[in-house]
């Protein structure tokens, strides 16, 4: 485990160049194996994006529409993605035909809504994250103010048609990966500025503890480069009024939600991306303080760049690898 604060000075994110996706809102992005980026859009359609390590041959496809809002994607080995549509729910895409099935919308009774996150393991089985059950995905802000305390992790097995709750009382769930082992999962937090371990393997299976503490930003989604470290995008800065205001009573934090929600949102200039290990260890820290690309929920490796998402821009932004020269 790590404590986030005590992390080496980060060191700069500076976009080379941003992509335009003549959409808005690619909250999430994952790389293919034939250097290709995928990103779901705020109207709905799934993107491809390729050439992204070259400007003179980038280019932008739309391979489906979820019909909803598409949010955390995972790609699958038979050329599928799952998506966590936050209006539909949990959705299986074939990216050689485009039809989209739904393969889960109700968990515990009840519609699912504000689907986050999605992570599949090489068994079939599959586990996201629904970040709140007290507000929709367009009112966000009033769940991370009033701090509900109603996101949660689910799974899906194989051949079950409704999911099963694992954990709830979550701040804010959201992004999720697994470690290289698949013996436990990692949750980003948002709400509490940390990512939780979740054992899916030996004694401590069916258990969470903490896994990286007191964060620099809130962390959003979690994606894992292969044989490397897993990428947590960092959606803002820790805003010492808010969490001033999380130990106030119920009431007062549900007054303060309802004036956000109706309040005008512009996103902050501090924006930033960590990589931790399998320990816990924060490998990477890149931060901008005056980003011009802001509120980063994602970021992927593709063709030796850092690619990343934001729910609030109209583009992909294409950065440099830490180390990595020219």
């Amino acid at each position: 485990m790590v404590d986030g604060s005590g992390t080496a000075a980060p060191t700069a994110l500076t976009p080379r160049r941003t992509v335009p996706l003549g959409g808005r809102g690619p909250e999430d992005v994952v790389a293919d194996s034939r250097g290709g980026v995928l990103a779901g859009l705020e109207d709905g359609r799934i993107v491809r994006v390729e050439g992204l390590d070259d400007p003179d041959r980038t280019g932008v496809r739309v391979v489906a529409e979820t019909g909803g809002r598409p949010l955390g994607l995972e790609l699958l080995p038979d050329n599928a993605l799952l998506v966590c549509d936050a209006e539909r729910g949990l959705l299986r895409i074939g990216l050689e035909d485009g039809v989209v099935r739904v393969l889960a919308d109700r968990a515990a009774g009840a519609p699912l809504r504000f689907c986050s996150n999605v992570v599949a393991l090489s068994d079939g089985t599959v586990y996201f994250t629904v970040s709140s059950r007290s507000y929709p995905l367009g009112q966000w802000i009033g769940d991370l103010v009033e701090h509900t305390g109603t996101g949660c992790l689910l799974r899906l097995a194989p051949g079950q048609s409704e999911p099963e709750v694992l954990l709830e009382g979550l701040q804010f769930a959201n992004g999720l990966a697994a470690s290289a082992d698949e013996s436990f999962l990692v949750l980003a937090e948002t709400g509490r500025f940390r990512l939780v371990r979740y054992w899916l393997t030996g004694p401590r299976a069916g258990r969470s503890e903490t896994f990286a503490d007191d964060l620099p930003g809130q962390p959003d989604n979690l994606w894992r480069a292969p044989d490397g470290p897993i990428w947590v995008a960092l959606a803002g800065p820790r805003v010492g009024a808010l969490e001033l205001l999380h130990r106030r009573g119920p009431a007062v934090r549900r007054a303060a939600a309802r004036i956000a929600v109706r309040a005008p949102f512009r996103p902050p200039g501090t924006t930033g991306v960590l990589a931790v290990d399998d320990d816990g260890t924060v490998v990477h820290h890149l931060e901008s303080r005056r980003a011009r690309f802001r509120m980063v929920t994602s970021a992927c490796e593709s063709e030796g760049r850092l690619i990343l998402g934001s729910i609030w821009e109209r583009g992909l932004a294409v950065c440099d690898l830490p180390g990595a020269t020219g």
